[in-house]
Parts: C-alpha cells; structure tokens; sequence
C-alpha cells in the first residue's frame, strides 16, 4: 500500500493562505470551492474518502457518524429537493453529495453529548482524504432538514448536520454571477485570535 503525501503547496492557495507555523501543505490545500467539473467520482476513491472518515476518533468509539450517499441521477435529485436555493445554483454540479448525520444517542440509550463533535472529527478526516486524491469537497449547512429526514427516512434520534458535495474542481467560469467572485481559498484569523494560555483573554 502506498503513501500519498502532499509536499507542496498549490498555487492558487499560495497568494491568499500564509501560516504563521509550518504546518504540512495539505491543511492549506484543503478549501471549499463551488465549482465543479462534471467528471464521475470513482467508487474506489469514493470508498477511500468514506473510509477515512470512518477512522476518525470518537467517544467511547461509539462512532455515531453516518454517511447517506447520492450519487445517481436519481438520488442527486432526491438530494436537491431538499438543498436551500442558493446551493442549488451550483451544487447540482457535483457528481457526489454525502449527507452526514450522527446518532444522538449511545448504543444502551443514554445521550451522546460529544456525537456532533465526532460527527466533524469524521467530516475533517473526509475532507482531507478527498484533498490527497485531487478531489474537491464542500460542506453545505444551508438545506431543509425536516425535509431530508422525510424524504431519507432518517430516524428523530440522528441530527442531521452538513450535506458534502465531492467532486473535480471545475472553472469559476461555469459558476453563476457572483457566485464566481467568491470562488477563492480564505484565509484564517491570527492564531492569537483563537488560543489562550491559561484563560481567555478580556481584551
């Protein structure tokens, strides 16, 4: 089995991501873009993607994450029944979208208060497989939730949180009027923004 390992940082995020500590490429690489080519993700690489969320860390290993896969024509459509306007304008896109839900509850029925901390260790670890295939991700909080329970029969005890589109970075080009502009890699807040020692800070 070979390693595949990110060594340098890619172009595009070269002018717009500088951290203040070297890290590896590959958090830098990872962004959220909108565009997307409509090139088939194969199921070798989709099933590598999933799995590697799959092995994130989790409390008490419940590993109360799931996965709910659209990827045919018909399924995609299901999806977008339920996508809020605006991300349907270009997540239609994609030739993946992954709803991922996590279960509220641990196996003997008592609360699982860290499910959706587990359930973003899970969609990180997703991302970041997808970035070290040359594979695009983007998580959509912006769709009608009681709509998708319903139409993917999904039970009251599992929140739903972020529907992932996957797939090949295509042109801004192809993305609406004013979606395009904003199809660049952000950049991150000072770390002493966001890290205390000790306490937080008043000022």
């Amino acid at each position: 089995m070979s390693l595949e390992i990110v060594q340098t940082i890619a172009e595009e995020v070269q002018g717009n991501r500088t951290p203040e500590n070297e890290i590896s490429p590959l958090f830098l690489n990872r962004w959220s873009p909108r565009a997307f080519t409509n090139q088939p993700i194969t199921d070798e690489d989709l099933n590598a993607i999933l799995e590697a969320a799959h092995w994130a860390p989790s409390s008490y290993n419940d590993q109360p994450w799931r996965f709910i896969v659209a990827k045919t024509e018909e399924h995609l459509g299901v999806f977008q029944a339920f996508l809020g306007d605006f991300n349907k304008l270009w997540a239609s896109s994609a030739p993946v979208l992954v709803l991922i839900a996590s279960d509220s509850k641990r196996e003997n029925g008592d609360p699982n208060g860290a499910h959706a901390f587990d359930a973003g260790a899970a969609w990180s670890s997703l991302a970041l497989q997808a970035t070290l295939k040359g594979i695009s991700t983007h998580a959509i909080g912006g769709f009608d939730r009681e709509v998708a329970r319903r139409v993917l029969e999904i039970p009251e005890q599992f929140e739903l949180h972020a529907v992932i589109a996957i797939g090949y970075r295509g042109d801004k080009s192809s993305l609406p009027e004013g979606i395009a502009e904003r199809e660049v890699p952000n950049g991150r807040k000072p770390l002493n923004q966001v890290v205390f020692e000790g306490k937080v800070s008043k000022e």
